[in-house]
Parts: structure tokens; sequence; C-alpha cells
């Protein structure tokens, strides 16, 4: 499964009459093996997340409960989603800078990972990040 920088996932569901059961497979419906999950929730009102890059990691973010934005930018590209499908996540690749805003009361972001975590593979600062990029 070749996947791009900002492609969204369709989340395969069994939808019936008693709702609907989400589920993620590594290698089929995640292009990568999972080595680590994690959530985002309680976000105040207008605060910021991500704000960095990795070298290596791949993610895949998913909006479970309420909506969120976030912005990508990765070599002359800029994009924006907004997030608010639990059905739908939001593939960003290596080297891509992300940055989540704009949570609404209530919103919930589950990210799976390809790597565990390393502060060694963190790209924190923007004039850092677009030297890399070169």
């Amino acid at each position: 499964m070749k996947t791009e920088n900002g492609d969204i996932i369709q989340i395969p569901s069994i939808d019936d009459r008693r709702g609907s059961l989400c589920f993620l497979e590594n290698n089929l419906s995640v292009p990568f093996k999972i080595k680590r999950i994690y959530y985002i929730f309680n976000v105040p009102s207008g605060t910021n997340r991500g704000g960095h890059a990795h070298k290596k990691l791949q993610q895949i973010f998913i909006a479970l409960s309420g909506s969120f934005t976030i912005n990508l930018k990765w070599g002359k590209q800029s994009k924006q989603y907004q997030l608010n499908n639990p059905k739908k996540g939001l593939y960003i690749g290596p080297m891509v800078w992300r940055k989540l805003y704009n949570f609404s009361s209530g919103a919930v972001c589950l990210v799976l990972a390809s790597e565990k975590f390393s502060e060694k593979d963190y790209i924190r600062k923007y004039k850092i990040f677009k030297t890399h990029e070169c």
C-alpha cells in the first residue's frame, strides 16, 4: 500500500442498527506496522498542538470525537485538513511539519505511529526543519 502525505485513509467499518464498529489492521488499512498508539483530548480552546516534524516517523491522525484542523507543510506544499469523521484518517509521513488547532469541545484525536517515542526523531524548530528539507 503506497501512501502519500495528506492521503485520507478510509477506515473499514461495520454498520448496523446497533451502531458502527471501525477496525484498523497493520499493513492493510494502516500502511505501516503500528508500534505506538496515543490520543489527545481536553485541549483548551485556542491551544495548538504539534508544531514539529519527524525524521522517520509515519502517523495516522483520526478524529474519534469532535473535530480539529491539521496544517501540513512539506517541500513547497502546504495543506489544511479538517478532521471530523472517525471513519477517516489522515496519513502523515516523515519530514512533514504539522500543527493541530481549532479543537472543538470534547474532541479526541487518536494517533497511530510507526515507531515508539524517540526524542531524537523530532525536529522542533521550523528553521531547522527548512534546512533539512533541502
